[in-house]
């Protein structure tokens, strides 16, 4: 299948679930169409009965698209850009410091809370999975995902301080979460030998400090470009323009491209938005950047729920994969808890936020494409991603659709 006729597939896959979503289901956007595209996975899943060659073909079409390279080379620059655009830096200001310390330590302590607790279940029920593989599975299940969270919390009413953390680390972490998946990586291919405590240092520094200053000054380029003009059509090419030359240039000097959209992106929204743009120009970029949000998300959970067609469940995983479940969202508990209580007195956040990040902290397409990145050669690889893909398919449904009452129920609001 062509490129274009694959691309038009799946934005007429996209909008009919849509369309099913805001006409019957009435959901929030992500949450409803991935329930429809999982059910149509289903539906396709009970086809293979009838037409077992046709459902063969739609399988290996699906098997044909590179998630990881979908979502981290075309979908992911987008995603971040227009998210942090979107989103208040005075206020995330405020919480930055409760922000670095639950995107650093968090995601460090969750990789090994996570991977401790899966290599012990996994060895109780039989499963020979590696220590270093199930701490693997803690890096790329860890960071919780900034495209989840943006679309659910949006429609949601939280104290700013709870909101921010949860958006502002969202954000943050895949930066933290991808380097120490790397790191990990490594030992799982390579052994011990392979990494040293000095190498990881480097990659961090080079992969995300590289990545915090290389949108820094992508931010201002473009900040100055927007103030030197004044017509709204070139304004919303050079946002376009910088996003996917930025990204790309950013895989070339090996700097954390994500994190670069979201600090060029938080610069551009704000800054750009008080001394260099026009109210027209402000009110098209701001729209535009707003579709474009939508229509990647759409696609980007019509994939996650399609990816059930190629991934292999066996009978024998499912309670290891409750279990990972539970795992997941205790260990995510404790990673937010532990430095939260060690730091309170230098933080805003109220007693209720331990609780309300973890239920909050949902995952997404990130989680799942750095699962499928995995080499085949890796032993057990069909069974983290069924893992990962439990665990999200719980994460983005379970934890989204009870996200409002939690809330409810926590700050007595209507």
């Amino acid at each position: 299948m062509d490129l274009f006729t694959l691309i038009t597939l799946l934005i007429v896959t996209s909008a009919l679930f849509a369309y099913l979503n805001t006409r019957l289901l009435k959901l929030p956007d992500a949450i409803g169409i991935m329930v429809v595209s999982l059910g149509f996975s289903l539906l396709l899943i009970g086809f293979h009965s009838i037409r077992p060659d046709q459902f063969t073909l739609i399988r290996q079409t699906i098997a044909g698209i590179d998630f990881n390279q979908v979502l981290f080379d075309v979908m992911l620059s987008f995603l971040l850009f227009a998210g942090a655009f979107h989103t208040n830096a005075a206020l995330l200001r405020v919480e930055r410091r409760s922000v670095i310390l639950f995107a650093l330590v968090g995601v460090l302590l969750s990789t090994v809370l996570v991977g401790t607790g899966l290599y012990y279940s996994a060895h109780w029920l039989g499963f020979e999975l590696s220590y270093p593989l199930c701490l693997l599975f803690g890096a790329l299940i860890s960071p919780t995902d900034p495209i989840a969270v943006l679309g659910i919390l949006a429609r949601f009413k939280l104290p700013n301080s709870v909101k921010m953390n949860i958006v502002g680390e969202s954000l943050f972490n895949d930066g933290v979460g991808v380097v120490v998946f790397a790191s990990i990586y490594r030992i799982v291919l390579g052994g011990t030998e392979s990494v040293s405590i000095g190498g990881i240092t480097w990659l961090f520094v080079e992969e995300a400090g590289g990545g915090l200053l290389y949108g820094l000054v992508l931010g201002y380029c473009l900040y100055w470009l927007l103030r030197s003009i004044n017509h709204y059509q070139t304004e919303v090419m050079l946002t376009i323009a910088f996003v996917m030359g930025g990204y790309l240039l950013a895989q070339k000097i090996h700097v954390s491209g994500p994190l670069a959209m979201v600090v060029a992106g938080l610069f551009v929204g704000n800054r750009a938005r008080q001394d260099a743009m026009s109210q027209q120009t402000e009110e098209y970029i701001d729209k535009f950047w707003e579709l474009v949000d939508v229509i990647l998300n759409a696609l980007l959970f019509v994939l996650i729920g399609i990816e059930l067609l190629i991934i292999d469940f066996e009978t024998s995983y499912w309670i290891i994969c409750l279990l990972a479940i539970l795992i997941v969202l205790f260990s995510r508990f404790l990673a937010i808890w532990i430095p939260f209580r060690l730091a309170r007195r230098w933080l805003t956040l109220d007693s209720k936020a331990p609780l309300m990040m973890t239920w909050g902290g949902l995952r997404g397409g990130i989680s799942v494409a750095l699962a499928l990145s995995i080499s085949n050669a890796v032993p057990n690889k069909n069974l983290i991603v069924a893992i990962t893909y439990a665990v999200v398919v719980f994460s983005v449904i379970g934890q989204g659709l009870t996200l409002e009452r939690l809330i409810r129920r926590l700050y007595k609001t209507d």
